[in-house]
């Protein structure tokens, strides 16, 4: 099991840090995690994968995985979608083993919600076919905004049972379960044969996102089970409270803290995780 960053703590200020994923890298190697995900929008100049090699390179930090947001409300992706897809599968053919994430933009509402829920299926599983033909791992991530067509109990069956588990995963986020009223703990649990990629993010009982480890979740009761599951992917941290909004470099470090000090230990014994990247220099 390994440890990383999600971009989004840096994507909520804005176009402030879009184009950064350097300085990003920085920041979280130097919190110690050991890789990270950036979301398509944010990489730049390093959406060329030589660019990427070298930002990498420079860091020693590793792609964890990629993350692309579309809307996918036809029946089949639409020209730019596919187009998009395509280009990021080809990106991630640079990275063997890179995971490529896919969430949709939630809508407004969850009217006509069985026809939107199919046709995200359908082009999900499309996207997830073509990656695997090119040796790309796949995984979808679902979200809990009012207007996301998979937030509650009753729509992650619909979605587990419509994922192909033979091209794509799932990577379950385990803020998005608990703002959907479901324990994330047995979320995991129930479904870990299909996990492949994992978010942390924090929420207060009030559903409002809270500093890491200082709201409801209870990570290590988590990644125990993962860790005694066999879990070997990656657990990106996503830290969407507001004080990440004002300040994600500070908050990085501070989550960086909190998995070093509380949740790597929990993984000792586990060849090439969490504790191995969280070493401080020297040691």
């Amino acid at each position: 099991m390994r440890f990383g960053c999600q971009t989004y703590t840096w994507l909520m200020s804005g176009e402030k840090y879009k184009g950064r994923v350097p300085h990003i890298l920085r920041v979280a190697r130097d919190a110690h995690f050991a890789g990270l995900e950036p979301e398509v929008v944010m990489l730049g100049a390093l959406s060329d994968p030589s660019k990427m090699s070298e930002a990498l390179a420079a860091t020693g930090m590793e792609l964890g995985a990629v993350c692309l947001v579309e809307d996918w409300t036809q029946e089949r992706e639409t020209e730019m979608e596919r187009a998009a897809a395509d280009r990021y599968i080809q990106f991630l053919t640079h990275f063997p083993g890179c995971m490529f994430v896919l969430c949709q933009m939630p809508g407004k509402d969850r009217r006509s919600l069985s026809e939107r829920q199919r046709n995200l299926l359908d082009c999900v599983n499309a996207i997830a076919l073509r990656a695997a033909g090119n040796g790309v791992p796949c995984s979808y991530h679902p979200n809990s905004p009012e207007g996301s067509i998979f937030r509650t109990a009753e729509d992650y069956e619909i979605l587990l049972n419509g994922l192909e588990p033979e091209v794509i995963g799932f990577a379950p986020d385990v803020g998005h379960i608990a703002r959907g009223g479901m324990d994330p703990a047995a979320i995991l649990r129930k479904y870990r044969e299909r996990v492949n990629h994992v978010h942390f993010k924090d929420i207060n009982a009030d559903g409002q996102w809270a500093r890491m480890g200082r709201g409801t979740i209870d990570f290590p009761r988590i990644v125990s089970d993962l860790h005694k599951s066999g879990f070997g992917g990656w657990v990106m941290i996503e830290d969407e409270s507001t004080q990440a909004e004002s300040d994600p470099d500070a908050s990085t470090v501070e989550n960086g803290s909190y998995v070093r000090d509380v949740l790597a230990p929990l993984c000792l014994g586990c060849a090439g995780t969490a504790p191995t990247a969280f070493q401080q220099d020297g040691q």
